[in-house]
């Protein structure tokens, strides 16, 4: 008999699990009553860690305890073997995603009655544009992990190829996964015959939570003193305000490396010398309140709601009493200027390997959370206007692939 091999999305938002029964796709509900669930972890004060809903549940309830999220997206970087004080103990990144993974393979076999030696992963095209070496470290990286997490037999398969074996279509169409993650858009132009044919794949590292951290840093930063000015402590004149701690407060790797002593001795000077002290008093409240990771849950609500074309607040009532910053559709399309454009050259490069025109494309099918972004769309109808546009099942395309793969 042969041994049963896991399928698994572990993404940089949500993450979701599967396996091929009878040559069909059965998700496993590793969360209770859901086919995915959020790539977040909580370590409690003195408690055991949570993951999924139930970490998000503990942040939004004030439990006390450290949140993280987006730990895919510091793979094949320096950060992901520093040694930390999390829940109490030094960690690594590296130790928190094998402990994810851990749990989730745990769950998929008390689910199954399975036991799970082999695993079928997901990854982006690249998990580091124009990087080579960075990017086959973030694999090897990631490997390692599951091979920690208890799994003998680790293998990957691109996201979008993985999507393109879910997808449905008419037989002969050359058809376009545009799959926009939490960290990065992946793309596969695919022939559809008796099987699937990969023309060509690409990759950037663009996705969601950099469509968010550009909100954030157009939006709600310059409430916090971006943007600001500060008095010298000799001389005359005045200085910018510097930026870097904004940068990582709008980045979901890093805000939980915000709350240190010397972060805030850093953030008491700039208000004892900012000539706006009520919007870097904001600052000083966010960081000292630990509230970061809810300004940006804040921000990805108030992206969501401008996205159906109403007009909108960032709620920000946490920092401040009745603070609420304004968001439209078209303030987000302007944040995503730089975003779009990275979009579309992607998109033309993926044309470029594949050596295919725009209109030899029959048919855009768009996968992943941040697909649901009207800008999305927009830019694949200007680019392919000839071909239909649809949605594939957002959050569960990749690991049904994924499973489907496993019978190959």
């Amino acid at each position: 008999m042969t041994e049963a091999v896991l399928a698994v999305d572990f993404g940089t938002s949500n993450s979701a699990a599967a396996v091929l029964a009878d040559g069909r796709v059965r998700r496993l509900p590793i969360e209770a009553g859901a086919e995915t669930l959020p790539t977040a972890v909580f370590f409690p004060v003195g408690g055991a860690m949570q993951i999924g809903q139930a970490a998000t549940e503990a942040l939004i309830d004030g439990e006390e305890g450290r949140y993280m999220r987006s730990l895919k997206s510091v793979l094949g970087t320096p950060l992901l073997h520093e040694a930390r004080l999390i829940g109490g103990k030094r960690r690594s990144l590296a130790d928190v995603i094998t402990a994810f993974l851990t749990t989730l393979r745990e769950r998929a076999e008390a689910q199954t009655g399975q036991r799970f030696r082999r695993v079928l992963s997901g990854r982006p095209v690249h998990f580091h544009t124009a990087d080579a070496a960075r990017d086959a470290q973030a694999e090897a990286d990631l490997r390692a992990c599951y091979l920690a997490a208890g799994f003998a037999e680790v293998a990957f398969l691109p996201e979008p190829e993985a999507a393109a074996r879910a997808s449905v279509g008419e037989a002969g169409e050359v058809g376009l996964i545009v799959d926009i993650g939490g960290g990065t858009s992946d793309f596969t132009l695919f022939r559809r015959g008796a099987g699937i044919e990969i023309l060509a794949s690409h990759g950037v590292r663009l996705g969601g939570t950099d469509f968010d951290h550009a909100i954030s840093l157009s939006h709600v930063m310059p409430e916090f003193g971006l943007g600001g000015e500060l008095t010298r402590t000799l001389g005359e004149g005045r200085l910018p305000v510097p930026k870097a701690v904004y940068v990582d407060l709008a980045s979901w790797a890093m805000i939980p490396f915000l709350y240190t002593a010397e972060v805030r001795r850093m953030v008491d000077d700039l208000v004892a010398h900012a000539v706006d002290r009520v919007r870097m008093e904001r600052l000083r409240t966010v960081l000292r309140d630990e509230l970061g990771h809810d300004v940006a849950f804040a921000v990805e609500r108030g992206k969501i709601a401008a996205n159906g074309g109403a007009r909108g607040a960032i709620p920000l009532g946490l920092v401040e009493p009745g603070l609420n910053v304004p968001v439209t559709e078209g303030t987000i399309n302007a944040a995503l200027g730089d975003a779009r454009e990275g979009l579309v050259r992607a998109v033309y490069d993926t044309l470029t390997l594949a050596k295919t025109a725009p209109g030899g494309v029959d048919h855009v099918i768009l996968v992943g959370g941040s697909s649901l972004m009207r800008v999305v769309a927009d830019v694949m109808r200007q680019i392919c206007p000839g071909a239909r546009v649809s949605r594939a099942e957002a959050f569960i395309a990749v690991v049904d692939g994924l499973a489907l793969a496993t019978g190959e």
